[in-house]
């Protein structure tokens, strides 16, 4: 297989379907049978709304990972493909399409139950992967077991190494060292963490090049870099927060296109990536209309001029 040099970014992670049940209530009443919900199907989990976060800043991307043969996975390659997303090395996982399911309250919070499928024992085309991986300027990795064999290809490559480790709950976890160690980016979720510096301090001592983003919520983000960390509040924007799926995925991808692809500094950088992020929260159920550059542009300068 030849491939095409020249892609800003490879995404390397897992996509599928979510299936996003939305409540009319506060909470699920577990005292009777049955609850009345919403209950809507979009392509999403975090290698999803990272390859089509990057596409419709109109980046040239393309992602790595599996799907099965059904109807699902046919949605979500047809998803790609018309986002302009190369998919020539999504390969097959048997056990299906995963789908996971995101149980999400009306202020936007949720609960999701992932599904990962296989992919604890897949394998890509190790061979193909290298060559791809050879001729992008950022690999973007999410942390599905098969991918760990790929963050050597994407340093030998001489790409820059993302790594979006999600919502951690142990920093000890065994799963995630690779990853952590890899990275010249890590990203995550200080959302089971009162206090995210002992998150912080732990990785720093295990990896102490990276730039660090960590996901805070409604409280902003922070970013570590050489042991400092500053941290941001959530950028002061008028747009209601309906869902927030795909906001920490949609996070990285601003802030890498930003830092790595344009240039910006890493502050202005972190404040595009939020506002990316706040975007994704006012859509409800979908992957689709995920921040253009120009939008993002106009409430980024309109921010930065205190409009």
């Amino acid at each position: 297989m030849s491939l095409s040099p020249g892609y800003d970014v490879v995404v390397i992670g897992n996509a599928g379907i979510d299936t996003n049940i939305y409540l009319y209530g506060q909470e699920i009443d577990f005292s009777v049978e049955a609850n009345f919900t919403q209950n809507v199907d979009c392509v999403g989990q975090a290698g999803g709304y990272a390859a089509r976060g990057y596409a419709a800043l109109g980046r040239r991307a393309a992602f790595i990972g599996a799907l099965g043969r059904d109807f699902q996975g046919d949605h979500v390659r047809s998803v790609f493909t018309q986002d302009g997303i190369d998919t020539r090395l999504v390969f097959e996982d048997p056990q299906g399409t995963a789908r996971s399911v995101n149980i999400v309250y009306p202020d936007g919070r949720r609960k999701n139950f992932y599904d990962g499928r296989g992919h604890m024992l897949l394998q890509p085309d190790l061979p193909a992967c290298r060559e791809l991986l050879a001729s992008c300027r950022l690999a973007h990795f999410n942390i599905p077991n098969w991918a760990r064999h790929l963050l050597p290809f994407a340093r030998q490559g001489g790409a820059l190494i993302a790594c979006d480790i999600q919502d951690v709950q142990d920093p000890g976890d065994a799963y995630r060292q690779d990853f952590i160690a890899w990275a010249d980016f890590l990203f995550f979720s200080a959302a089971n963490f009162p206090d995210p510096m002992p998150l912080v301090q732990h990785f720093q001592r295990i990896n102490s090049r990276a730039v660090m983003v960590v996901g805070l919520g409604a409280q902003g983000a922070a970013l570590a870099v050489n042991g400092q960390v500053q941290h941001f509040p959530p950028p002061p924007l008028p747009l209601p927060v309906v869902d927030t799926n795909g906001a920490g995925d949609s996070l990285a991808v601003g802030f890498l296109a930003s830092y790595v692809l344009d240039g910006y500094s890493l502050e202005d950088s972190l404040l595009r990536g939020q506002i990316a992020a706040r975007h994704c929260c006012t859509l409800r159920g979908v992957s689709d209309g995920l921040i253009a550059a120009p939008q993002l542009d106009i409430i980024y300068q309109a921010l930065k001029a205190g409009i």
